[in-house]
């Protein structure tokens, strides 16, 4: 029903890029991308501007993901009123937090998310009840592990039933740990290690928001990350450029 929980649970790498909140998105999102995320968090969007996009992705492979700016019910809501299949949330650095996201995306007994009517291509919605399960089963919920605190309650995070991804957000992990930028440092990379060993032993996903640049993708699913963002219009522009280098002009 959701494919990137489908991708997700295969074990593959899950790669996805970031979206335009203003327009269609149907040919990216078809593009080959597991997702297409769309950030309310450090853009002028707020996510009720996220709709024209996000329905313009329906029938396409691509799942459509939002994160919301803040750990809080009412933009979660929001964004999943607005057809995303899965949601971010920054800053998560305690259990708790990460319970109250959890409850705010799933709908009762699981959750409290306010029922709005059926939302996004989740399959019949003649029975309600099979309506709802589908969303609580297929939804992918993501909070960001960012600073030094939710690296001490990681393992409390993590056991927290419900978390699909724990992703990392590296510029701010990067700050908190007080080697800013700095992402082949050994104190860097052995955070990064401690994420990836504590997401395995609760059998969650282990994701970078970007790989930073400069540095190997690769290098990032050989420590263990399964979940990664990537830009699009290079590799768009190499495309065209291949293209028309083969018309003899």
């Amino acid at each position: 029903m959701n494919t990137l929980k489908e991708v997700l649970e295969s074990g593959k790498t899950v790669v996805g890029t970031s979206g335009n909140a203003t327009g269609d998105m149907a040919l990216l999102a078809d593009a080959g991308y597991d997702y297409i995320l769309f950030d309310t968090q450090h853009s002028p969007v707020e996510v009720k501007q996220l709709i024209p996009a996000i329905q313009s992705m329906r029938g396409t492979r691509a799942t459509p993901i939002v994160r919301v700016s803040a750990n809080r019910a009412d933009l979660i809501c929001f964004a999943l009123d607005a057809g995303a299949r899965g949601i971010i949330v920054p800053m998560v650095n305690t259990k708790e937090e990460a319970e109250a996201m959890v409850r705010a995306c799933r709908y009762s007994p699981l959750g409290d998310r306010s029922s709005a009517g059926a939302r996004g291509e989740w399959g019949d919605t003649s029975d309600y009840r099979g309506y709802m399960d589908t969303v609580n089963r297929e939804l992918v919920i993501i909070p960001m592990i960012e600073t030094q605190q939710s690296l001490d309650n990681i393992d409390e995070i993590l056991s927290v039933e419900g978390i699909d991804v724990l992703l990392v957000g590296p510029s701010d992990f990067s700050i908190a740990l007080e080697v800013p930028l700095d992402y082949p440092s050994d104190t860097y990379q052995a955070g990064l290690d401690k994420i990836v060993a504590a997401s395995k032993n609760h059998g969650v996903v282990a994701g970078m928001y970007f790989i930073p640049p400069g540095m190997d993708p690769n290098f990032y699913v050989d420590k263990g990350f399964k979940f990664m963002g990537m830009p699009w219009a290079s590799w768009a522009a190499e495309g065209i450029q291949s293209g028309l280098a083969g018309i003899k002009r």
